[in-house]
């Protein structure tokens, strides 16, 4: 089913033609002035250029060609060749029964050449806790993801864990310490190693930070944990049995976290896995004369002559052999591209590493690791600061886990579900404090442009007036009392049709709705899940103002109210449907 805009625009387009002037001018757009038009199209102006006619006369040509049309209740126009278009409330509420009948996707089309998108977000890395630096890519990550599978594409979610280099050094050498007894550090021990883990993730997360507070303070222990992550990286058995539990646990535990932030990840790859593809990427920027040593490290140019800024070189390997972030990041890229071949790889992190990434996606690019058809995508994002308009931090100055950031704010949701006393189970208030706590933290980040840094405000966020993520919930739970009301009431709406409008805020309502299929699209084409939000607050808005001027369970002639009925049943599974692709959903009861 096409978009409300395309079949506007080709009754546009045909009375163009139909005057004699090509139908590229007859582009039709929402209106900037709602006071006036709901829709309009500038093309007269262009068009006057080009036909030596002033605009005023070509409009008004088209105008009357479109005057009687089915699909229109009022075309004007306004000088210098404006054209404004008003719909039909016939035609719009067809075009919502036509929607309504696709119960699944509303009238939204399938890309019609369907792309396979390997998305790289999360990036936690091994033996720490999540914090809420690592809430913003989780969060941007898994509604692009989704938009983008409900719009038909082949979306794969990475976790791209920081699971390699020194860290794991550290962990080992402190673990080795703490209990030199345990099997794994026997030199020339050929046995099985234990299934079980030595440690809980409790430990493991005390043990890291222990150990590189240790390595900054002597140099004898970071050259003993170096020394270990080079035997480590090559094959001592013990250390890898090692760290295939550190990553046991640490993945466990990660999964837990992010489920609580209905994140999920199709694969739970890290830097280990890009390891074995190193050796042969690095022989082969030798052999094709792109890498060369400078300083005693291999690295790739990748400096462009348009470029205004210095952009240095890519390092792939340091002075001493080992391997960097940029080593397994172009490693990676040679998996995916071996195992998935993807049309595009997006990469959600902090903004402040764009230089780094257009390093390593110039260097894959310049070294053939990526041929010309796959789009590799920078997609930065901006900082989540306290109120003071810096980082955000604990009381205590710290950085917040994100298990504590997420209790607090349940919390504070549940407090407020009580002082409202719409509910008395106080196991049903918790579980529902908790889906609208997601809602608000989800929504309060996503409803802001990604680049841009935005204040977390628990107050305003967890709020249920303005552009919040619990007022969006409170207008579907609304939603759903009438309907619940309705069936108590022996209605039955299942097979009546949503009417002609009555009065303007229903109009406004069904005019809202229309442009789902508009919003859907925009959001994934703009990789921009803040447009799908200013959508859903805008039909928010259209149906709480619609409730407000409309009785609607009052209404004598039952086939008006059963109208109304099926006019807010559409409007919920369109809230629902945004809603689930932003990763949070609604309750039954607030």
């Amino acid at each position: 089913m096409e978009k409300i805009l395309n079949f506007i625009t080709k009754e546009v387009e045909g009375a163009f033609t139909e005057c004699g002037y090509d139908k590229s001018y007859a582009k039709v757009t929402l209106s900037n002035r709602p006071d006036l038009c709901e829709y309009q199209c500038n093309g007269a102006l262009a068009a006057a250029k080009a036909y030596k006619k002033a605009p005023f006369l070509i409009a008004e040509e088209v105008a009357s060609k479109l005057a009687g049309h089915a699909a229109f209740s009022d075309v004007s126009v306004v000088k210098p060749g404006f054209l404004n278009l008003k719909l039909e409330v016939c035609y719009l509420a067809d075009y919502l029964n036509r929607m309504q009948e696709d119960n699944e996707r509303f009238g939204c089309e399938k890309a019609a050449q369907p792309k396979r998108i390997l998305i790289d977000y999360g990036g936690p890395n091994v033996a720490k806790p999540l914090h809420i630096g690592h809430l913003r890519s989780a969060i941007i990550g898994e509604s692009i993801k989704r938009i983008g599978r409900f719009m038909g594409h082949e979306m794969i979610g990475d976790v791209h864990l920081g699971d390699w280099g020194l860290q794991m050094g550290l962990i080992i050498t402190e673990l080795a310490k703490r209990k030199p007894e345990l099997v794994y550090f026997e030199e020339g021990y050929a046995g099985e190693y234990p299934d079980e883990a030595p440690f809980t993730i409790s430990e493991l997360e005390e043990i890291y930070p222990t150990a590189s507070a240790k390595s900054k303070e002597d140099a004898s222990y970071k050259e003993e944990a170096m020394q270990t992550t080079y035997a480590l990286q090559h094959g001592r058995r013990g250390y890898q049995a090692l760290l295939s539990h550190i990553l046991n646990v640490s993945v466990t535990d990660l999964k837990r976290n992010y489920k609580n932030l209905n994140v999920s990840f199709d694969l739970w790859k890290g830097e280990s896995d890009a390891q074995p593809y190193i050796p042969d990427m690095v022989e082969k920027m030798k052999e094709d004369g792109y890498a060369y040593v400078s300083e005693g490290a291999l690295v790739v140019d990748v400096k462009e002559e348009t470029d205004t800024k210095e952009v240095p070189p890519c390092m792939i390997l340091k002075s001493d052999g080992a391997s960097l972030y940029n080593t397994t990041d172009l490693a990676t890229i040679v998996w995916r591209m071996k195992d998935y071949h993807p049309d595009q790889m997006i990469y959600v992190v902090d903004k402040r590493q764009e230089l780094y990434f257009t390093q390593v996606f110039r260097c894959a690019r310049k070294t053939g690791l990526v041929g010309e058809d796959t789009q590799l995508t920078f997609y930065g994002f901006g900082t989540m600061n306290g109120k003071d308009g810096k980082p955000f931090k604990t009381r205590e100055g710290g950085v917040m886990r994100l298990e504590h950031l997420l209790s607090e704010i349940d919390e504070e949701m549940y407090r407020k579900i009580m002082e409202n006393a719409s509910l008395t189970d106080e196991k049903e208030a918790r579980e529902t404090a908790k889906v609208v706590a997601l809602s608000a933290i989800k929504y309060g980040d996503l409803s802001n442009q990604a680049s841009k840094d935005y204040i977390f405000d628990l107050e305003r966020f967890t709020s249920f007036e303005g552009n919040t993520g619990p007022y969006i919930l409170y207008t579907i739970v609304r939603i759903k009392s009438i309907l619940a009301k309705y069936a108590a009431m022996g209605g039955e709406a299942e097979q009546a049709k949503i009417l002609p409008a009555k009065s303007d805020s229903e109009k406004d309502l069904m005019l809202a709705l229309a442009r789902f299929s508009s919003a859907m699209e925009t959001a994934f084409l703009e990789t921009a899940p803040h447009r799908l939000c200013a959508y859903i607050y805008g039909l928010a808005n259209a149906l709480n103002h619609f409730y407000h001027e409309t009785k609607i369970l009052t209404e004598e002639d039952a086939c008006v109210r059963a109208g109304y009925i099926r006019l807010l049943m559409l409007t919920r599974d369109i809230l629902e449907t945004c809603i689930d692709v932003l990763g949070f959903s609604a309750p039954e009861r607030m």
